[in-house]
């Protein structure tokens, strides 16, 4: 078959060293963000022996603070902007708090499920047993997989959540930076969001990348020459990643709407006060729900997406010529494809923070951010026909259904290629549909004349039109991947969406931190100037966290097929046959669970925000002085509302995408399974298009009118008139559409199949108790 170019020792250094540099790289874009001071200096406030120089550089970075505008005391509004990124910092570290807590028992309870449930496959039995794929070889006991599993499922978890949570960090860290450094400009602002978006982005991905790696290397000892176990105990890391980004996205995405829709219904609609105005009660819950459903949510499902496409590769790399033969450089294939996409996305960044390229005006935000994902994609497409020459041989096999498929190294490269290419035009067809540049967005807000009803029309019709390239693409990445490697082409092909994380995830975490900056102007009574700057760094932002969205639906399509394609190998069944009742009621059934678990999400942000609205209208009803801006309001209690209504509600929908795979193995068996995957992979990929899509455009078509930006906007506006409340109700609606269900979907697909996988053992041996009774 051949040999590799890269050797095993180059393997061994080249994938860490990529991933030390990625961190490396993150911390010195965060050294760049703090030097904006969030501090006057200590000379206007303190009268140390130290004061004359404090008042001469400003703690050395005085050209940041210095400038007056319009006659606002600088020193107060640094002040003010501190003091609210400190409340927005605490409100979503303690909610983060309250939800690990909860989140950590499920942990324990579940690591005890997996232990307990793939142990009990050989009756906890610690002697050596036949091999799966090859029966004539002695493997590790089945108890050995599911201690193994059981590590792995927690190191996951854990990996998610620090994810999760640092990105959360650095959010709240950069957005009063963010607003200050609007003042000197939109050139200014953009590089210290987009820097702090880089910190978290390349962040994520090296760590996912460097635990994932190291994991492999501490269970090979243990494992030696059992790759094929080996690499079914790794699996147990995607497990642990998904499900805790479940509950982030479900819970962090509950609070944010909830938070959101009582702030602009009472506030925009009743009071006619702007977005983001300190007097709104529900203003400070709103902005720590950007931080913790956007960000931490987003962090933990990225995660989610890279863990599962390299466990599955790993998982059917492991039963081909790669693990079989001991191939190690081969059989890292996947890892070596996130290395160089980490050295990829970190010359990408360069394109948009060193000084040729700083954007000098506000038309060029969104072309910027755009570029960022072409360059990524057409230097990612360089790095893997490199890596596809030096790390895999010319020529090998991959498991496919019980045989082994000849495949060239040429192939596997087309494979990544399609998958790289086909996250791009998802991402582009997601922004033609959401973005307030072009007509589909334009058409949604014209339609706001006649009245809310013709716009919900309008933005539904929209969503479910959206969905028809980005299936196309995904189709053909498919068909293309499969035809050429089986199983493991489509895995790979996963791999290549999620190869440019960073980038991604920059561009991504980008828009709330914009969202928040603005947030903080508005609160800090900063001038109209600096909120024009804000709000149009939001509206691009908000576009891109769309593209985002696509991307994140569009890999964990492919990344749910290639485990549903793990697990029917791991399962031993030869064939899916949808003419069988089994399989046929499992389709049926997994097709329902996505409007399911969108009815769960939906209807929790509708309770939740019911409560909110109430809140807020009683503070504007019996708090004197409220309206007029002498007193203030109680912020707390709106924090508080957000904080228990998603604790409380996430856990549902939770235990829904958790439990079915088990009830449904144990009782059911692996086919009736295999069609439940099936079902919920092919109607949840619709509905989370068309929701995400469908709210990115209600609220870009609210900020459409609201800007004002050309002559038939103009005719739409100003704020406060009829056909912009129109905008803000179908942007209240959209909300829990674009930010919870939608994007909590894509995880419910590949959440189930991951865990299906994981259980396969169990189910394959206990499983389907219901037919065994029947028959």
């Amino acid at each position: 078959m051949g040999a590799t170019i890269l050797p095993d020792l180059g393997t061994e250094i080249l994938i860490p060293l990529c991933a030390i540099i990625g961190i490396g790289f993150s911390l010195f874009q965060w050294v760049i963000v703090s030097k904006v001071q969030l501090s006057p200096s200590r000379a206007s406030s303190t009268s140390s022996p130290n004061s004359g120089a404090g008042a001469a550089n400003k703690n050395g970075y005085s050209d940041y603070l210095i400038e007056e505008e319009e006659g606002i005391n600088d020193h107060n509004v640094v002040l003010k902007c501190a003091e609210i990124q400190s409340a927005i910092s605490e409100g979503a570290t303690s909610f983060l708090f309250t939800e690990y807590q909860y989140v950590g028992v499920f942990m324990v309870v579940f690591a005890i499920l997996i232990f307990v449930f793939l142990g009990s496959v050989e009756g906890f039995s610690t002697k050596s047993q036949p091999c799966t794929y090859d029966p004539f070889k002695m493997c590790k006991p089945a108890l050995a997989t599911a201690a193994f599993s059981t590590i792995s499922f927690l190191l996951g978890a854990v990996t998610s959540v620090v994810s999760g949570f640092l990105g959360m960090k650095i959010a709240t860290y950069a957005n009063a930076r963010t607003t200050l450094e609007a003042r000197k400009g939109v050139g200014k602002a953009f590089i210290t969001a987009f820097r702090s978006g880089a910190v978290m982005g390349f962040l994520l991905a090296a760590n996912g990348l460097l635990v994932l790696f190291i994991t492999i290397n501490l269970f090979k000892l243990y494992y030696g020459d059992d790759w094929a176990g080996l690499f079914e105990a790794i699996t147990g890391y995607g497990l642990g990643g998904s499900s805790m980004a479940l509950f982030g996205r479900v819970g962090g995405g509950i609070y944010t709407k909830a938070a959101d829709v009582g702030a602009d219904l009472v506030g925009k609609v009743e009071r006619n006060i702007p977005e983001d105005d300190p007097r709104n009660p529900a203003v400070i819950a709103d902005n720590v729900g950007d931080n913790v459903g956007d960000i931490a949510g987003m962090g933990s499902d990225l995660f989610g997406s890279y863990a599962e496409s390299s466990c599955a590769a790993l998982v059917v790399a492991s039963i081909s010529s790669f693990g079989i033969n001991h191939e190690l450089t081969a059989m890292l294939y996947p890892l070596i494809v996130s290395s160089v996409g980490i050295i990829v996305c970190l010359l990408t960044t360069l394109f948009a923070t060193s000084s040729p390229f700083e954007i000098k005006t506000v038309k060029e935000i969104e072309p910027a951010l755009k570029r960022q994902l072409i360059i990524s994609t057409v230097l990612m497409t360089v790095g893997i026909a490199i890596v596809s020459w030096i790390a895999i041989p010319s020529s090998f096999t991959i498991f496919n259904f019980g045989t082994q498929k000849v495949v060239k190294n040429w192939q596997l490269f087309l494979c990544v290629a399609v998958g790289l290419w086909a996250g791009l035009i998802i991402g582009f067809v997601t922004e033609y549909y959401t973005s307030n540049a072009y007509s589909p967005v334009q058409d949604v807000a014209d339609s706001c004349r006649t009245g809310a009803a013709t716009n919900v029309i309008f933005g539904l019709a929209l969503g479910y039109k959206s969905c028809i390239i980005p299936i196309f693409a995904i189709a053909i990445s498919i068909f293309v991947s499969f035809s050429f490697a089986a199983m493991y082409g489509i895995a790979v092909a996963a791999l290549g969406m999620l190869s440019t994380i960073a980038t991604g995830l920059a561009i991504d975490a980008y828009g709330p931190i914009s969202d928040n900056a603005g947030g903080i102007a508005e609160m800090a009574g900063m001038s109209h100037r600096i909120r024009e700057r804000t709000d149009a760094l939001d509206a691009a932002g908000n576009t891109t966290a769309a593209i985002g969205k696509g991307f994140a639906i569009g890999s964990a399509a492919l990344v749910s097929l290639a485990l549903f394609g793990a697990f029917v190998s791991r399962a031993s069944i030869s064939t899916v046959d949808v003419l069988t009742p089994k399989v046929f009621i499992g389709l049926l059934v997994g097709a329902m669970l996505p409007y399911w678990f969108s009815a769960m999400t939906m209807k929790s942000v509708g309770s939740a925000a019911l409560k909110m609205v109430e809140e807020v209208r009683r503070q504007f009803n019996t708090i004197p002085g409220l309206m007029e801006g002498t007193t203030k309001p109680d912020y707390a209690t709106c924090v508080k509302i957000s904080t228990d209504a998603s604790i409380k509600e996430m856990i549902p929908p939770g235990a829904l995408v958790m439990l079915t795979p088990l009830i449904v193995g144990i009782f059911f068996g692996v086919e009736t399974l295999s069609g439940v995957l099936a079902g919920s992979l092919v109607s949840g990929v619709q509905i989370a298009i068309s929701a995400s899509n469908t709210g990115g455009a209600w609220d870009n078509a609210k900020k459409y009118i609201e800007a004002g930006a050309s002559e038939h906007a103009r005719t739409l506006g100003p704020k406060g008139s009829d056909p912009h409340k129109a905008a803000v109700i179908g942007d209240t609606i959209g909300d829990p559409l674009k930010d919870t269900s939608g994007p909590s979907l894509n995880i419910l697909i590949k959440l189930m199949a991951v865990e299906s996988l994981v259980f396969a053992p169990f189910f394959a041996t206990h499983g389907g108790l219901l037919f065994k009774l029947w028959n």
